[in-house]
Formats: C-alpha cells, structure tokens, sequence
C-alpha cells in the first residue's frame, strides 16, 4: 500500500516534468536532430506494427532496453545470441537517447529481426500503451534500468522482467536507498537478475532484488568487426609511424585538462611527433572541443574532414568527431585513456581498449566500472594516473619502453578473451521466461 502510493507521488513528478522534458529534447534537437525525431513514442504511441514477411504477419518480441550508447554496445553479444537461440522471435530494442538509437542502428540497422523505438517516459498510462502495442514476451533490461512503473506494469501485463549486465556502485546503492519503499518494490519485481560481479549481486539484494545469479560482463563478449579493424588498419596507414594517444569517451572539462597538460610539456620533453587523438563521448560537443584545441594553438585535423589524405606531421591534434568508430581508433592508437575518469565522472569502459589489445591508462575516478578497472590493473593490462599531467608523463614513458608497452598490450589482450561468455550465460538464465 505504502509502495503503491509513492509511485503515485512519482507518477504525479513524472506528469509535472514531462512538458519540460520534451521542450528539452527540442532544445537538444538543434544539434543533434534525432532528438527531434519520434517524439511521439515517448509519450506511448507508435506506428503499427509491419510483418517481417508474407509467412509472419504477427511478430513475438523479446524486448530489450538499452537506455544509450554503452548499454546498446554490450547489449550487442546479448542480441545476436537471443537471435540465435529463438529464430522465430523477433528483438524489440529500445533507447532513451537519440546517440543510443543512432547506436543500435548502426549494429542492427539491416536486420529484420531487429525493430528499434523509443522507451516512453515513466508514467503507467504511457509504459501500458507501451506493453499494449508490443505485446512482448520477456523484458530485458541492461546493467541499471529499474523503473517503478515500468516494472510495476510488466507485472500487471504478466511480462517477466530480467536486470542483466547488472552492476550497482556503492554510490548507487547510497541513493537508490534514500528512496528506499519506491525502489525496493521496483527491485523485488524483477524475475531475476544476472550481475556483472559478486559485489554487485551483494549490492542488488540490499536494494531487494532476488533471484540474482553473477554471469559475468557482457561487454567482454563484444568484439570488433572486421570493417572496423580495418578502418583503423587505414587509419594507421594515414597517420604513419609516428606515436598514437588517444584519449577515448572522453568527458566536459576533461580535454581542456589534457590539452592544458600538453602545452605545458617542454616540446624537447615529448616523445617525438606524438599525435593526440581526442574522441568526445558525446556528438553535440564536437565543435565544442574543435574551437578549445583551436584556442590552445595546436594544429588539428578533424576525423571527418580526412578522407584519404595522410596526416601531416604538423598536425598535432586529430579530433575524431565520427559515431560509431571507436574500435578502429583503438585499433589505430598504441595507447589508450579511457575518458570520464579524470574527473569525479566515475569514468568510461576500458574493455573495448582491451579487446584490442592496447596498453590503458584511467584516471582517478572510476566507480562506474570499479570491480573491472581494479582487474585490468591487477593483470597489467592498465595503469592508474592522478590527473592530466601524469596521464601524459606515463604514456611519454610507455612510448619510450617498448617491452613495457608491448607486455601490458598482451595482458589486455588475454584479459579481454580470459572473461568471454556472460552472453551465453545470460541466455540460460532468461531461458526459463521465455
């Protein structure tokens, strides 16, 4: 009774802001138009529903949410083995961002098993016009997502609702309890939950949740495509032999820190013709950053703007302002940082670095992906720095000591292949509800 009525009070919150949440998404749209795009299905309606072909007019789905691009990442291993397992199904994959969608579609984008919307916002009317129209068959939601009515209205529309990927930082955990009546029944909804690692099963059932399994990190299981590679094959062709940082995902303030640490460097103290590559983890701050290297008198080349010209030794900067190709600028990088990390951000996932096998470098904060960053460091796969500045002073050195380097790329490369297989172990754990 008590649960019931602080979703009320949530919901009454989530009506009060809706206006305002979609005056945001337009605000957004001016730089990134797929905010604009399908606005309408965030309010609970959609288009009707289109036969995959003459022999299937009606469709089962098997929905998964991944609220962005991380979580539509990892959800990528999960997808292709749920494919694979029931071939008369079809994958429902929902976003809240428009970069996630942008995400899915680029992975899934030719495939008629895969139908891609739209998540409408937390209210049960919305979510209930949600489950109406897709009917679907199982609810799976990656790594955080607990929504109480969502929830709430899976239970009443009978879908079975699994938490995979799942991970919960003590912080998260100190929040979610402030709020402890709303989210312990949302938790206690779910059928069942497979975590990333034991301390965050230990996490997950503080908060309520049950039938909680540890299956693993699903972005292990995520491997590069050969496209990719070899773009970043010809990427590397591009840039030559000269030494390659890239700065991955990286976070506002965080490149006026590196770029500040960079000019500060003696030019007699670099490692000679270092390119820095930076990848904003966010699209709409591409020109943002372009203007900020341009302030700190370095010369740049933007990634989209290359084509298939080399780049040039005075080039010192290459922004690479492009969706989508982050494992070809690893692929094209000696070493990688992992952005998000130099500020209390909680950092960036380091896997992908690793599944390429390049020697890694975080930063401070980290409390995102605690459990795998404390692991890559402990098997020599990645090193801590403190800030800008030291980031810089430890690739300087990993330039210089080759052995180091090449020995820290191949224990990234075994850590990466030491965790496969959560994706499968996921499977059989959502075989039961299917």
């Amino acid at each position: 009774m008590r649960a019931r009525l602080y979703r009320s009070l949530y919901s009454i919150v989530w009506w009060c802001i809706t206006p305002l949440a979609l005056c945001r998404l337009w605000w957004r749209g001016r730089k990134e138009p797929g905010y604009r795009q399908h606005m309408a299905e965030r309010l609970g309606f959609y288009p009707a529903l289109k036969p995959t072909s003459p022999q299937t007019p009606s469709r089962s789905f098997l929905w998964v949410h991944a609220v962005s691009v991380g979580e539509t990442r990892a959800a990528e291993p999960l997808i292709d083995a749920l494919l694979a397992a029931y071939p008369q199904h079809t994958i429902l994959l929902t976003h809240m961002t428009a970069t996630g969608r942008a995400t899915g579609k680029a992975l899934f984008g030719t495939s008629l098993r895969v139908l891609q919307s739209y998540l409408p916002y937390d209210t049960g009317w919305m979510v209930g016009r949600f489950l109406h129209h897709f009917s679907p068959q199982l609810c799976v939601l990656m790594e955080t997502e607990v929504w109480p009515n969502l929830i709430a209205q899976c239970a009443r529309y009978k879908v079975p609702v699994a938490l995979v990927n799942a991970r919960l930082s003590e912080r998260s955990l100190r929040r979610g309890m402030k709020f402890e009546t709303l989210m312990r029944a949302a938790a206690s909804g779910v059928s069942c939950v497979a975590a990333q690692t034991p301390e965050d099963a230990e996490r997950l059932q503080q908060l309520g949740a049950k039938n909680v399994q540890v299956t693993g990190n699903i972005k292990f299981d995520v491997t590069p495509s050969e496209k990719l590679l070899q773009l970043g094959a010809t990427l590397r062709q591009q840039i030559g032999t000269r030494p390659v940082l890239l700065c991955a995902s990286t976070r506002e303030g965080e490149e006026a820190l590196i770029l500040d640490a960079l000019t500060a460097i003696n030019p007699s103290d670099l490692v000679e013709n270092l390119l820095l590559v930076i990848v904003p983890r966010h699209p709409q701050r591409f020109d943002e950053v372009a203007n900020l290297i341009t302030a700190h008198n370095l010369p740049m080349m933007r990634r989209s703007a290359l084509g298939d010209a080399s780049i040039g030794s005075e080039c010192k900067v290459m922004l690479g302002d492009s969706m989508g190709e982050m494992f070809a600028y690893y692929a094209a990088a000696d070493i990688a940082f992992i952005g998000g990390s130099l500020l209390p951000l909680g950092g960036q996932n380091l896997i992908e670095a690793c599944a390429v096998g390049k020697p890694v470098l975080i930063g401070p904060s980290s409390f995102n992906f605690a459990a795998v960053t404390e692991q890559a460091i402990g098997v020599g796969a990645a090193l801590r720095v403190a800030d800008a500045v030291d980031m810089l002073t430890a690739a300087q050195e990993l330039f210089r000591d080759h052995a180091r380097r090449d020995a820290m790329a191949q224990c990234a490369a075994n850590f990466g292949h030491l965790h496969n297989g959560a994706a499968s172990r996921t499977v059989l754990l959502l075989a039961p509800f299917v």
